[in-house]
């Protein structure tokens, strides 16, 4: 199954120039020549908080856990490095930044060197199928989880899924077990539970 995914560029905006007022034109005295613009440097930090804040944004999705702890891990420790990553990687040298990855360390180099950085922001959904939607309805059970389900253990509906933790048949999938299962199965009954209170009694006038 294909899954879409939407990507976001972030930015880090250089710090606005001092609007000088205009004088008439006149020759410049010696020494007194324009200064050339230099390209603000991104810092340390800036680039720390770039990294923070997509963790929580993808946190705020139910995203995959590692990878918001890898930007995390990420973050921390661009801050402890002892100089700029951008003065590193002007040496063409690479930042030594314990348990990143290569993707991560290129998201990381195209941050210091451009001021900007493009990543997957999350799932867009409503390319998702009718059945990762209807399970994203029950609690605990995220897009990721719920595309898991689907894609695993055709499951598409609360139904199926208290059907599926019945039988003991989520355990089965790795990073699961007993727990979380009896978990997705008391949360798939209780939204059972609150559709069959709002139906209708049958022969109601």
């Amino acid at each position: 199954m294909s899954i879409f995914q939407l990507t976001q560029t972030i930015q880090i905006m250089p710090s606005l120039p001092t609007r000088s007022s205009r004088r008439p034109s006149q020759p410049m005295l010696p020494g007194l020549e324009p200064e050339i613009e230099v390209k603000p440097k991104i810092s340390n930090r800036q680039i720390a908080e770039v990294l923070s804040g997509i963790a929580d944004l993808i946190e705020a999705q139910n995203g995959n856990p590692y990878r918001i702890q890898a930007y995390r891990n990420a973050a921390r420790g661009v801050l402890e490095l002892s100089e700029p990553v951008a003065d590193i990687l002007a040496r063409n040298e690479e930042p030594t930044i314990p348990g990143v990855g290569e993707r991560l360390r290129t998201r990381i180099r195209e941050l210091a060197q451009s001021g900007t950085m493009t990543f997957q922001n999350g799932l867009c959904m409503p390319a998702l199928p009718a059945g990762v939607r209807a399970l994203m309805n029950i609690e605990h059970v995220g897009p990721y989880t719920a595309i898991r389900l689907y894609e695993e253990l055709s499951i598409d509906s609360p139904e199926k899924l208290f059907r599926a933790a019945q039988q003991q048949r989520i355990r089965q999938l790795a990073g699961f077990g007993a727990r979380s299962e009896e978990r997705l199965k008391e949360a798939a009954l209780h939204l059972l539970g609150k559709k069959t209170s709002h139906q209708p009694l049958g022969g109601a006038a």
